[in-house]
């Protein structure tokens, strides 16, 4: 897969408010559905190739995991709100009442959302949390070294499927947690709640190929492709 040229969109970032991923859309394989929910890009484009982020996330997972789950989950949630007042609403505002939209709803929606912040705080080549960020960690958790701890055991904790976060919780102090399956913190449901910052996916599919039942190791190698530009900019923008 080559690597493909972007746009940012005014999409979901705009209609979001900044809570959530900067999605991007662009040409070549990924193709399109022909059918969009407005303002969200027709289907976004993986920001690197499938090979990008060897030897931590393989090629062959990252085919699967965007080409196959994410584009699953893009097309049911453009399905599940068709025809319905759903369809003009931000995804904010999707999320602050998904309790009462369904199960497809919720489901999807939130797949979609919590994989595409998931694209974005994935790369190569950053050098970690800047000054801003790194003092926010070291305050909420005593040092960069315990912030990356307490991550950990929220991925690691999570039973079953789902996801870890670091989010910007409503008095901006920073938090950690994890949410079941494709909740994520900006929904009602959600026991924890917050401006999403750093997302891990937990979810078998993001890691059986290579590490199986390991875990721990896949959440180990995150952190050599954690995008932390992206993560301060996530910052910067929910503290301004």
């Amino acid at each position: 897969m080559k690597r493909r040229n972007f746009i940012k969109s005014v999409g979901v970032a705009a209609a979001a408010a900044y809570v959530g991923p900067e999605v991007f859309a662009g040409s070549g394989s990924a193709g399109t559905t022909g059918n969009v929910v407005p303002g969200v890009p027709e289907f976004p484009a993986l920001p690197y190739a499938y090979d990008a982020l060897e030897p931590y996330i393989d090629a062959r997972t990252m085919e699967i995991h965007y080409d196959k789950h994410f584009r699953g989950y893009y097309n049911k949630f453009v399905a599940a709100v068709k025809g319905t007042p759903l369809e003009k609403m931000s995804l904010n505002d999707i999320f602050s009442g998904v309790s009462s939209h369904g199960g497809a709803v919720r489901n999807n929606a939130g797949g979609f959302y919590n994989h595409s912040l998931f694209w974005t705080n994935l790369g190569k080549g950053s050098k970690g949390p800047d000054s801003e960020l790194s003092s926010a960690l070291t305050k909420a958790f005593g040092s960069f070294d315990k912030f990356k701890e307490a991550f950990d055991n929220a991925a690691k904790t999570r039973f079953g499927s789902g996801w870890a976060w670091l989010y910007l919780k409503p008095d901006k102090s920073l938090a950690i947690g994890s949410t079941p399956n494709q909740d994520n913190t900006l929904m009602d449901v959600s026991e924890i709640k917050g401006t999403p910052l750093l997302a891990l996916d937990v979810w078998e599919h993001a890691y059986y190929l290579k590490y199986q039942n390991r875990r721990p190791e896949y959440i180990d190698a995150f952190w050599h492709v954690v995008n932390w530009d992206e993560v301060n900019k996530r910052y910067s923008g929910a503290m301004g």
